[in-house]
Parts: C-alpha cells; structure tokens; sequence
C-alpha cells in the first residue's frame, strides 16, 4: 500500500489522500477536494484513479467527487445512509465492509457516527495499520458536530472503536488542525509535557510534509483521550462547578467537546 497525503492550502487545511496498489497502478481518492492536485498526483506517480471514497458528506469533503469522475470514471462510495447527500454516490457502505484497491490493498470499512451520523473511517489490513478518519479524529483533537453529528455518537466511536485500535496505527485526519488542538490540550493539561513537546515539533511545520502521529502518541497528547487525567478534571471543574464527584468518562468528553467549540 502506498499512501500520498494531498495537502490542499486552501483556508480549511484540509488534506486529501491517494491510496494506491503498487503492483496494478490502481488508486483510491479519499476526500479529493483539490481535484487538481489529485490527479496531477496520480498521473505524476502513473496511477489510475479508479474509486472515490467519501468520508462523510460535507461539501469540503465531496466537492472534488465530480471533475474526479468525469476524468477518470471512479467509482463512488459512501456511509450508505449518505447517498441522498451524496451526488452521483455508487456503492454505501457499512462496517466491515472491505474496500479493495488493486489486488493488494485492502481496507476495511469502520462505521464512525459523530461528526455526522453517515461519516466511515477506512482501517488498513496492513502490517502497521493506518486509519483514514476523515474528521472523526484529528491529530490532538476531535471532529465538531455542528453540521449533522451528535457529541454522544462522537464520545461512543472514540470509546468502542477508536481507542481499542493497535497503538501503532498511523493516522490519517482530514485536515490540519494539530497546532491549535495541542494549544487546546495544553489549555486543558498544562503539565502535558509531551504535547508540550510536540508542539514545539510541529508548531511550524510545512503541511506539505506533515508529522503522521499514531493512536499511541495521540493517547498521550490528544485530550479527548485522556478522561481521566486527574489534570483533565481539576480544569474541568474550574468551568464546570456541577461537575460529577467522579466524573465518567463520557461527561469529561461531552464537557470537553462542549469547550472546545468556542475556545
């Protein structure tokens, strides 16, 4: 499996991925805002483009879907329950599905509400796993859930499905937020010396050669991992006075998540 991570530069920060079989050329185009770019990608590396897989249906997500198409005829596919939102969608999907690109790459399908509630996360059957996760996970932060998603959905994909992934999986977000998540974290965990580090690493970092963080650092550094950092808490509790005793892990997340959409 070969992976290209696109960086847009446009004022979203969003990133776009080929994913590609190296031994039949074939592609896949996660996101593929910057159509131009992707396919300059492709053709520059000599693959073919031969599926579109939309994360979820936002417009900064599906808005490359049709000039990908009209070059390349790819397929499109999509959370299945996405297809009225998504223009010109050919295949839904549910988990465990397994999209298949070439005759090497396998990628099964995670269905991961939250952001929206029609949003897949694509987990690779690789040696080292690598979890494409559209805007369900962000390096050091998580998805908001203003335009179709619910914060309890979030909380629950985080807790029964993101964290029980291997520790080494490489992660893959939609956009470029670490900077201002690790800000966030820090905000929250003053005494983070790792994200205290990592923000120094990466504080002006060139997108075009991004860090890959995996879900073992991102369990050390992202703040909607770590529930139970007695940190966590005691700052919680400064901005929220009726704060549980012992809070559970899901209201230190909804908290957090609540601060987070107007920090």
């Amino acid at each position: 499996m070969i992976v290209e991570q696109i960086w847009t530069g446009n004022a979203y920060r969003n990133f776009n991925y080929l994913i590609a079989c190296p031994a039949s050329g074939e592609a896949l185009a996660i996101d593929p805002l910057d159509h131009k770019k992707c396919l300059a990608k492709a053709k520059e590396r000599g693959w073919e483009i031969t599926q579109i897989l939309n994360t979820h249906e936002h417009g900064d997500h599906i808005g490359g879907n049709k000039p990908v198409v009209a070059a390349t005829g790819a397929k499109i596919l999509a959370h299945k329950n996405a297809k009225n939102r998504i223009p010109g969608m050919d295949q839904g999907l549910a988990a465990g599905d397994v999209v298949k690109v070439g005759s090497t790459v396998d990628l099964e399908v995670l269905d991961t509400p939250g952001h929206t509630m029609s949003h897949v996360c694509l987990l690779s059957r690789t040696e080292q796993p690598a979890l494409f996760c559209g805007d369900t996970l962000f390096n050091a932060g998580a998805g908001n859930c203003h335009n179709g998603g619910h914060p309890n959905e979030l909380y629950h994909t985080f807790a029964e499905q993101l964290s029980k992934l291997p520790d080494a999986t490489q992660i893959y977000p939609g956009h470029d937020y670490i900077a201002t998540n690790l800000r966030f974290t820090l905000d929250r965990e003053p005494d983070n010396s790792d994200a205290e580090a990592l923000l120094r690493q990466v504080d002006d970092q060139d997108p075009d050669a991004a860090l890959i963080s995996t879900l073992g650092q991102e369990k050390t550094i992202n703040t909607f991992f770590r529930l139970q950092s007695p940190t966590v808490i005691a700052r919680l509790r400064e901005a929220f006075p009726d704060l549980s005793e012992t809070p559970s892990s899901k209201e230190v997340f909804l908290k957090l998540r609540e601060l987070r959409n107007s920090w």
